[in-house]
């Protein structure tokens, strides 16, 4: 036991590692709160379908950013700048979030006015982002380690590892501001997820607030890719969750109980992570699915 409390301890006093567990944590409060609304909602798998989104558009980037460098070393004259517009899609959550951004209202605000609806909806744009986006990676190649790149981006393999200071920053800065809107919104976030059509009724703005709704949830998306990757993104979201709504009835409970099962959930796997070098995301979500598991037997033993 002391071994193992030394090896943590030694763990911990690398940056990366404190800035992988103060991400990581931030993100899962957020996926969790946001979590309880998707599941009531029936949009459980609107995660996974912006997450292939994500990947297609960093796929994208990512090929960009090697052809604006290609170009820039055949074509001196033009060096500059070229590698100027290279460096601005080096940082692929530039092009990502707005796409993500932009689906997720798609998805979430087209009413009855869609001619694909609902699940059909999100399968279309989860297989053929996710397939458009491993084709052009394949044709382009941005890196000789291709399969590298890809398992690490949809399995999220050792990502939440190697952020930089400024990633950790803005991760910060956006998981803080959607806590701040979700406690600021939480009545009519309420509202929206029972009924909705009454909601309207009474004069509140719906669409306003599932277009708000959209665009946090992509925030989330575009942020949990560094952790769990993309093809696991949904576990993330939906567990704590359905965790929490196997103790409690009450929305709010829900929410908070939802709330400490995924940042506990995900320090435990994250710490287990890094001790037994297994993969981040994967392990986060075993975690998961064991404590889901527990909490489906827990109440046959006490009714």
């Amino acid at each position: 036991m002391s071994e193992t409390l030394s090896l943590l301890s030694t763990y911990l006093s690398f940056p990366f590692v404190r800035y992988a567990l103060i991400t990581g944590t931030l993100i899962a409060l957020c996926s969790s709160l946001l979590g309880v609304t998707l599941v009531l909602k029936r949009f459980s798998y609107i995660g996974d379908g912006l997450s292939h989104v994500a990947f297609g558009a960093m796929s994208v980037a990512s090929v960009i950013q090697t052809l604006l460098e290609s170009f820039a070393k055949s074509h001196p004259e033009a060096r500059e700048r070229s590698l100027f517009w290279a460096s601005i899609f080096s940082n692929e959550m530039i092009l990502v979030l707005p796409v993500t951004i932009l689906c997720a209202i798609l998805l979430l605000c087209g009413g009855q006015k869609r001619k694909v609806k609902g699940d059909a909806a999100i399968a279309m744009l989860s297989v053929g982002a996710l397939a458009l986006g491993y084709l052009i990676m394949n044709i382009f190649a941005p890196s000789t380690n291709l399969s590298g790149d890809v398992c690490s981006t949809l399995f999220g393999s050792t990502s939440i590892l190697t952020l930089t200071k400024g990633e950790v920053i803005a991760s910060v800065i956006m998981s803080v501001a959607v806590v701040i809107i979700y406690i600021l919104c939480y009545n009519r976030l309420f509202a929206i997820t029972f009924d909705e059509t009454f909601a309207k009724s009474t004069g509140m703005k719906t669409e306003l607030y599932n277009i708000l709704l959209a665009v946090v949830i992509a925030v989330i998306i575009v942020l949990a890719m560094n952790l769990v990757g993309s093809l696991l993104i949904s576990a993330l979201v939906i567990f704590p969750a359905m965790s929490a709504m196997r103790l409690c009835k009450s929305f709010k409970k829900v929410t908070i109980i939802s709330a400490i099962f995924s940042v506990i959930c995900t320090l435990l796997g994250m710490l287990i992570s890094i001790m037994a070098g297994t993969p981040v995301g994967a392990t986060i979500v075993a975690v998961d699915i064991i404590l889901f598991t527990v909490c489906s037997i827990v109440p046959s033993f006490t009714h």
